[in-house]
């Protein structure tokens, strides 16, 4: 059994959730697990939501409006007007100096970039695959991983954050969704929707590394700060997988804290 994850230190123990039914942000006091303070407006059908690494502003897309609200955190209030972005934004992520923001625009197959010092995009849509969804970057901020959940021929592509072009491409599993990264960088795990599995890419390579079956219908998936788990959410039979990245040398393990199925390995997402 691994030891228990290390604590993440946090300044305010709070988490943020989109509400797409209400067009609104709720608030979460992670001390209490309670909502807290009134829901936030922002605009249509809001999907994803990222943080600043300072903990100041919240970036959310609204899938509806193909747009992008910015929510001050010490107020809780929309911040300057919605950024127009591509056809429905879906998955946000921000680099790890805070300087940009990447878009998914699920209806245009391109990722819009936001400066974060003047909340307008800059520079033309980054092409993609088709239906790009999920997005994560690397600790060092050298690249940024995105899913095209209906892309046979691109599932998942890599993109140079330097140049803000795609590099590289990535085959995966079946209707690739969520994706995150590894605190050391090294790992990339995929979640696909479409069959069952997760993905790990070697970022080194940026070839995968192992195919792990999961549960049904695999959605999210979060790793823990010390990097030794990763936690993924099965959308078709209501469950979560646990993995212990850390279990075995040259493979991933199963914990089966809570989980499903048996075998070895599996990955992680939502950044």
């Amino acid at each position: 059994m691994l030891p228990a994850p290390e604590p993440l230190p946090v300044n305010e123990p709070k988490s943020m959730h989109s509400d797409p039914v209400h067009w609104s942000m709720a608030i979460t006091d992670t001390s209490t697990n309670l909502v807290v303070g009134a829901p936030i407006p922002v605009g249509a059908s809001p999907a994803g939501v990222a943080i600043t690494p300072d903990g100041a502003f919240a970036y959310v897309t609204n899938f509806g409006a193909n747009t992008v609200s910015v929510i001050d955190t010490a107020t809780n209030l929309v911040v300057g007007p919605p950024i127009m972005v591509g056809a429905a934004p879906f998955g946000v992520a921000v680099t790890p100096d805070g300087t940009r923001a990447y878009v998914t625009n699920v209806g245009g197959g391109t990722v819009s970039v936001i400066d974060t010092a003047t909340n307008l995009v800059v520079g033309a849509p980054i092409p993609v695959g088709s239906l790009p969804e999920g997005v994560a970057i690397t600790p060092n901020g050298s690249r940024a991983y995105v899913t095209n959940f209906n892309d046979g021929t691109v599932p998942v592509s890599v993109i140079d954050t330097g140049t803000d072009t795609v590099i590289d491409i990535v085959p995966v599993g079946a209707a690739p969704f969520g994706v995150a990264v590894t605190p050391n960088g090294t790992r990339a795990y995929v979640a696909n929707f479409g069959d069952g599995t997760v993905s790990v890419i070697d970022t080194a390579t940026n070839t995968v590394v192992e195919t792990v079956p999961v549960g049904s219908g695999p959605f999210g998936v979060a790793i823990t700060p010390d990097g030794t788990r990763a936690y993924v959410t099965n959308n078709g039979d209501d469950t979560v997988s646990v993995i212990g990245i850390d279990q075995c040398t040259g493979s991933l393990c199963l914990d089966f804290g809570s989980g499903t199925g048996s075998g070895s390995g599996w990955g992680s997402f939502f950044s």
